[in-house]
């Protein structure tokens, strides 16, 4: 895009600009959110970040809209708990939360409940969570290539610029704030860049 407006730009400067600006980006996009669906799909997979793994917890809701993500350096009932405080805390409560076979996960969203007085059902139905596993694919083709992460700070927010520019593709803005925009324009629109802007940035693409 870049090369195409006769600008030629090193790839650490734009890896400086994903690590500074994307969290910022997906924390706006969540303000504009359309509500998830009341049943979850939850689980975690795994990444490198300095060549050691690491976790990364994931949900999406039944029609595969991504509700939240959380990178850890553990897999255990804390950081279990930590994902389903985080990912309620922005989405709302869900009626049902579906895992596979993870003591860890269930025992997290058992502290939830008991520490918040709620009563989130759980079930643990393994290929019902076929939809997550493949949605998991999806951020490991895209990470894949980048022969992993250097630190885990670089490590979340880049993972934080793949969800967003996925939620975007998936229609998940809501329909008051995007209007006819295409995807493209409405990251532009969330970066607050005007519509009139829009229109001439689209016009150069």
């Amino acid at each position: 895009m870049m090369a195409e407006r006769g600008l030629k730009i090193d790839h650490s400067t734009l890896n400086r600009w994903v690590i500074h600006y994307a969290p910022k980006l997906e924390k706006a996009f969540h303000k504009k959110k359309k509500n998830p669906g009341n049943r979850w799909r939850m689980d975690e997979t795994y990444l490198k970040v300095k060549g050691v793994w690491k976790y990364y917890y994931r949900a999406v809701d039944k029609q595969g809209n991504t509700i939240d993500f959380l990178l850890t350096s553990k897999r255990d009932t804390k950081a279990a708990k930590r994902f389903f405080d985080k990912a309620i805390g922005r989405n709302g409560k869900p009626g049902l939360v579906n895992i596979d076979k993870s003591g860890a996960n269930k025992a997290g969203i058992g502290l939830y409940n008991r520490d918040n007085n709620r009563r989130i059902k759980i079930r643990q139905c393994k290929y019902l969570n076929n939809i997550i596993e493949q949605d998991h694919r999806r951020v490991k083709r895209i990470t894949r290539s980048m022969l992993g992460f250097k630190s885990f700070h670089s490590a979340q927010s880049t993972l934080a610029g793949i969800e967003l520019i996925a939620m975007i593709n998936k229609g998940q803005m809501k329909k008051n704030m995007v209007g006819t925009l295409s995807p493209a324009e409405q990251f532009y629109a969330l970066a607050g860049v005007s519509r009139r802007k829009i229109k001439d940035l689209s016009c150069c693409t």
